[in-house]
């Protein structure tokens, strides 16, 4: 794992954004997975900004949802269907055509999950997945005990999540399952860049970077990949036992010849 430590929130979203927008000037074909968590926002509306002040292009650009609630319409106004069109995709030049995002209305779940797998082959696969860490571990939606091989499939929210979901819910009638990437779904994408913030994060950050892998830490197993970003603010850094060895590698990187 890379861990770059920021001073702030924006300053996490911006080396993101950065970082995307680079990979996509270098391969405009680049496929992309994204995750609709409000952890991801400013990431979004920093891109949005490089695509409108500086001509980022993203007409080429594949763009695959990370996770979608079963029984909800794209339409309705918590799907990540939704969100991801109204806080990113309503403002870049990705063309419909190129965006995939699981159906929550698909009546046979098991099935819609293989197609999906499937059609993330077909295109090559992932080259860069972006995501934000929640408090108790999970990407996408792979819980707490998922496996750490697991392929897109349905998933039942723990009530932890569900009761953290239902202020986005006026109803607060959160869904109880979802189609998720799995972890290995998310293993096999050529990068993954990861985004947290905040001392409410700092726990999780830790075990996450630091401490073993186990299913119980789903995005422990990002520890296995050979090229993961962690970036990260001071808040969110503050328990890390290597913090001062993490800032100082990252510093000294552009020493490195052909680094």
């Amino acid at each position: 794992m890379e861990i770059i430590i920021t001073s702030n929130p924006e300053e996490v979203c911006k080396k993101l954004a950065s970082i995307i927008a680079q990979r996509i000037k270098d391969k405009p074909t680049s496929v992309l997975a994204l995750a609709a968590g409000t952890t991801m926002l400013g990431t979004y509306r920093e891109l949005i900004r490089l695509h409108r002040e500086e001509g980022l292009d993203f007409s080429q650009v594949t763009v695959f949802g990370v996770d979608e609630y079963v029984g909800l319409a794209k339409e309705h106004p918590c799907s990540y269907h939704a969100i991801m069109r109204t806080s990113f995709y309503d403002h870049v030049n990705i063309r419909p055509k190129n965006i995939f995002i699981p159906d929550g209305m698909n009546k046979n779940v098991k099935q819609e999950s293989q197609e999906y797998e499937d059609k993330i082959k077909s295109v090559g696969g992932i080259d860069i997945c972006a995501l934000g860490i929640s408090e108790d571990g999970h990407i996408g939606f792979n819980e707490p005990s998922s496996s750490l091989s697991s392929r897109t499939r349905a998933k039942m929210l723990t009530e932890k999540t569900r009761y953290e979901r239902s202020r986005f819910f006026p109803d607060g009638n959160v869904p109880r399952h979802v189609i998720t990437m799995g972890i290995g779904t998310i293993l096999d994408s050529k990068e993954v860049l990861i985004a947290a913030f905040g001392s409410r994060k700092s726990d999780i950050v830790a075990k996450v970077i630091e401490g073993p892998i186990t299913a119980m830490v789903p995005a422990s197993a990002l520890q296995m990949h050979t090229n993961v970003k962690v970036a990260i603010d001071e808040d969110a850094a503050k328990e890390l036992k290597m913090k001062d060895y993490y800032r100082w590698a990252y510093e000294q990187k552009k020493l490195i010849p052909g680094y």
